[in-house]
């Protein structure tokens, strides 16, 4: 009798462990998935705040210097006022090897329409979350051109005055053409935004540079 007792309590001894070990990997691999998703979604969150913070960046530049709002530019100032956006910059420009192209550009019509063109529709790119491509590549630009405007490899200035540059070579300028480029990189339109729709629009389908 003892013979033939022992096998039948083996079995089942070793059948509740054998259940264990096959609802284990399950429930192990749905809090994986899940924590993957919370990941992903708080990623999705972080991108889309960043896209909108560095939006309103270029969209407030583009309201002050149109409208003079008092705040870098004077109230009464403004480009609708017969201010020029560029000339102060510009013409202030004491360091790197476009100095002088820069005093040239400083004012001119054709540079304050496409700096002002530049300004609100990168800006509106990034708030609404569409074109985003497009807006890494034409900020990308303006920022090249303002980082040169700036020069921080310069130690001193033409007149041989301190620069005051804290880096050598990473300012905001090169930071925000980064940013804007890991935005387009990971379609952060898509969340908090009109990315989803404007990707399915007939010519962006056509045309994958317009994402």
């Amino acid at each position: 009798m003892a013979v033939h007792e022992n096998p039948r309590r083996s079995q089942g001894f070793h059948l509740p462990s054998s259940r264990s070990n096959r609802t284990a990997p399950a429930s192990m691999s749905e809090s994986a998935v899940s924590a993957h998703s919370d990941t992903h979604t708080a990623q999705a969150y972080a991108f889309a705040s960043l896209r909108l913070l560095t939006g309103f960046v270029f969209l407030w530049a583009f309201l002050d210097k149109t409208f003079g709002l008092g705040y870098a530019t004077p109230s009464g100032k403004g480009w609708i006022d017969g201010g020029s956006p560029t000339k102060g910059f510009l013409s202030s420009v004491a360091a790197g090897p476009m100095e002088s192209t820069f005093h040239s550009w400083a004012g001119a019509g054709w540079v304050n329409w496409l700096f002002m063109l530049g300004l609100l529709g990168v800006g509106v790119a990034l708030i609404a979350g569409v074109a985003l491509r497009f807006a890494a590549v034409a900020g990308t630009l303006m920022m090249a051109f303002m980082w040169l405007a700036e020069w921080p490899p310069a130690q001193h200035l033409s007149d041989g005055s301190p620069s005051m540059s804290s880096n050598p070579f990473v300012d905001y300028h090169l930071v925000y053409a980064v940013a804007l480029i890991a935005l387009a990189a990971v379609s952060a339109g898509d969340t908090l935004g009109l990315g989803r729709l404007w990707a399915k629009l007939p010519l962006v389908r056509r045309s994958h540079w317009l994402r």
